[in-house]
């Protein structure tokens, strides 16, 4: 303890007036415990004596004192100011933390975060490898940034984030430029969001525009940024961004509008491309080509002030700018996509990636028997008052190589050639002849063409005549139907039906007499297919369009192998039913549709009152029906078999087999119309109209020795007077 400091004990007496009433302690303060009391700056009085301090000198505290206060009074507005916006500030990042801790706890948690499966793509294949149609919700198959050409990615980069490979996943600086440039409506117009967070809203929210939604989309586009590369990142945007018409991804776009693969697209069609995701209803170019054009032209005024395209290129694609073009097969394709969709399931059942699928479909024949088909009703369907149509063309192992289901796929989805059931009409006569040459007739062989009658139901032919005895060549070639209501009868209605059916026609058949004419209602598909074992020597076969399907990486998921129907037709009875049908094409309803050079065979049909009109023909290499009528089943004006779709049936396999080798139909030779055969059947039967007029009826003459060309030239004003005098027709 120092020198001169004694100890100092705590003394807890209290001091006397420092007790209340009753007791109690009194620990009010006095002036004189408080600062500036009456012991400050003036002497303490003890007792009644002790000298004053001067005058002087509590007048100068007093004034310092008042300066201070007035001191701090000035610098406590100001501090006041400082320190409410230092609080605000600190409440404003507390509530604005609050927010966001609050909508993230909204979405998942991020240990739980993924980036959702993309819907798997079904590319649909012609026979050749190019694409004919994409099916499934996003219309085209996911691309590797690799596979594109630099241009294309980074037009978008361009015009809807150009500071893409700097900003964390929100960018402000952008966010304030676009404000900037929307106030002065100067420079290309951009919005505030990043690719970054239009891929976030893409993949994990709604469209909807609120505070919420725009708060989400940051806090997940920074989740993205953080998981993934800038690449990776453009690279989901490129495969998940809308652009209109159902196309989900740069390749469905790609596609969808131009008609090839987004590797090909051009400078101009890229730009086009980037521009489209700003209003892909609004800037479609199948809509609205000028509007497209206007934002592609942005876009590369964009690219060209980046760097990212040099000039001369951005002066070439100003002065060619892109057009939407249509793929070969144009919107037809979409019946055989159509197709290979209701059939799909049969053959690899569920899937969660993308798959490609190889069809049997030629694109050229299809875009050709698209022209055909629409150019005729066109041209002829107002006067004649058809509206619609369908066309079916395979080979005669079942392969479809084109299918035409309407008029218009854009304005009728509804496949007319697989799914419309009408009455085939007289095309159906050569399962009835076929029934009865089972039974033991053959070309030659006569009946009687006359008034028939089973119950109240009495047949007439088309031309409303009666021709007596006739082949059964003739009476096919020239569709007589007394004859061919007789051998329905002679072989019976179930006979016919079971004939169909092993053929391969698949739809209910009614087993009565009105069978022989087409009354039951079929397919052209299910016809078509049926044909086919006329043109390829008598096995049935199953209509396909499918031929491998394959995953993603190329694995196998199904290849289709031989599967027909076997033998149903025998080799003798087929060659006899080839040589009727090729009569059809000689003398018959189907001369209108011959193409020289060619062995063919086939059948018209026309149902009552010019309801529904068909033909069916066939070469030895492709077989092709023909369906001409109304959705509603109004009446046309006298269409016929033999007309309208004969003109369509020659017009596209004109095309189709147009370059190959004739091929020959299958035992047509054995039993072709030859004098011999004509002569022996002339003395069977009775006797026939001759000269002109048995040759236009289709009945046999002897050979008349050569004639003079005049002489042919006149024969042949005269055979064409008679054929329009008589009508003949189906």
């Amino acid at each position: 303890m120092a020198k001169g400091r004694g100890r100092i004990e705590p003394n807890f007496d209290v001091p006397e007036g420092r007790v209340r009433d009753r007791g109690e302690l009194d620990l009010r303060l006095s002036r004189e415990d408080r600062p500036g009391g009456a012991g400050d700056g003036v002497a303490k009085r003890s007792g009644g004596g002790g000298a004053r301090q001067p005058n002087k000198a509590p007048a100068r505290t007093t004034g310092r004192a008042k300066a201070s206060g007035r001191g701090r009074r000035r610098r406590s507005w100001l501090g006041r100011i400082v320190y409410g916006t230092v609080v605000l500030g600190l409440w404003g990042v507390i509530g604005l933390a609050g927010l966001i801790a609050y909508h993230a706890s909204q979405l998942p948690p991020i240990d739980q975060l993924a980036v959702p499966k993309r819907p798997p793509n079904i590319a649909i294949l012609a026979s050749d490898g190019s694409l004919l149609a994409n099916r499934g919700e996003t219309g085209g198959r996911v691309v590797s940034i690799k596979e594109l050409p630099p241009y294309l990615p980074r037009a978008f980069v361009a015009i809807e984030d150009r500071r893409f490979y700097q900003h964390f996943g929100v960018d402000p600086v952008g966010i304030l430029r676009a404000i900037g440039q929307n106030l002065t409506r100067r420079g290309v117009a951009q919005g505030g969001s990043t690719l970054t967070q239009q891929l976030a809203k893409n993949l994990f929210l709604t469209q909807e525009r609120t505070a919420s939604r725009k708060i989400q989309e940051a806090i997940l586009a920074l989740w993205l940024e953080h998981k993934y590369t800038k690449d990776e990142i453009l690279e989901l945007y490129l495969n998940r961004v809308y652009f209109g018409a159902g196309a989900y991804g740069v390749e469905a776009a790609a596609q969808r509008y131009f008609g090839k693969p987004a590797k090909e697209v051009s400078l101009a069609q890229a730009a086009m491309l980037g521009g489209l995701v700003q209003a892909p209803s609004r800037l479609a170019p199948n809509r609205n080509l000028p509007a497209a054009q206007a934002r592609a032209a942005q876009v590369l005024a964009a690219m060209q002030e980046l760097g990212f395209a040099a000039p001369q290129d951005v002066k070439v694609a100003l002065a060619q700018p892109a057009k939407p073009t249509n793929a070969r097969g144009g919107g037809s394709a979409n019946y055989v996509a159509d197709l290979v969709m209701d059939v799909l399931d049969d053959y690899v059942g569920k899937f969660d990636t993308d798959i490609t699928v190889q069809t049997t479909v030629d694109p050229v024949l299809q875009a050709a028997a698209e022209k055909v088909l629409t150019d005729e009703l066109n041209a002829k369907g107002a006067r004649f008052n058809v509206g619609q149509g369908a066309l079916v063309s395979m080979r005669p192992d079942g392969a479809i190589r084109a299918l035409i289901g309407g008029r218009d796929y854009a304005q009728s989805q509804f496949n007319r050639a697989t799914t419309a059931k009408r009455q085939p009409g007289s095309s159906f006569k050569p399962f009835v002849y076929l029934a009865a040459v089972e039974h033991g007739a053959t070309p030659d062989t006569v009946r009687e063409d006359a008034p028939v009658r089973i119950g109240n139901w009495a047949p007439e032919n088309y031309s409303h005549r009666y021709e007596g005895p006739v082949t059964l060549r003739t009476a096919l070639a020239h569709s007589l139907n007394t004859v061919a209501v007789r051998l329905g009868q002679e072989v019976g209605p179930k006979t016919v039906v079971q004939t169909a059916q092993r053929l391969g026609i698949t739809s209910p058949l009614q087993a009565n007499g009105s069978i022989a004419l087409g009354t039951s209602e079929v397919t052209l598909l299910e016809m078509v297919g049926a044909y086919g074992a006329f043109a390829n020597g008598g096995t049935g076969v199953i209509p396909y369009v499918v031929t491998a399907v394959k995953s993603q990486g190329g694995k196998v998921l199904y290849k289709r192998s031989d599967n027909g129907l076997g033998r149903v037709i025998d080799a003798n009875a087929d060659g006899m039913m080839n040589a009727m049908m090729h009569e059809v094409f000689v003398s018959g309803t189907g001369k209108k549709a011959d193409i020289p050079g060619w062995d063919l065979a086939g059948k018209s049909g026309t149902t009552q009152d010019y309801r529904d009109a068909w033909f069916i023909g066939f070469s030895g290499s492709l077989v092709t029906g023909v369906w001409l009528g109304n959705d509603d089943g109004e009446l046309t004006k006298k269409v016929t078999g033999g007309n309208l779709p004969a003109e369509i049936w020659k017009s596209y396999m004109t095309q189709a087999l147009k370059g190959q080798t004739p091929v020959p139909l299958p035992g047509l030779n054995r039993w072709r119309r030859q004098p011999e055969t004509t002569a022996s059947v002339a003395s069977a039967a009775p006797p026939a109209p001759g000269g002109l007029l048995g040759q236009i009826l289709g009945e046999p003459e002897a050979p008349a020795p050569r004639q003079s060309a005049p002489a042919r030239r006149a024969q042949k004003d005269d055979r064409n007077f008679i054929e329009k005098l008589f009508g003949i027709g189906d």
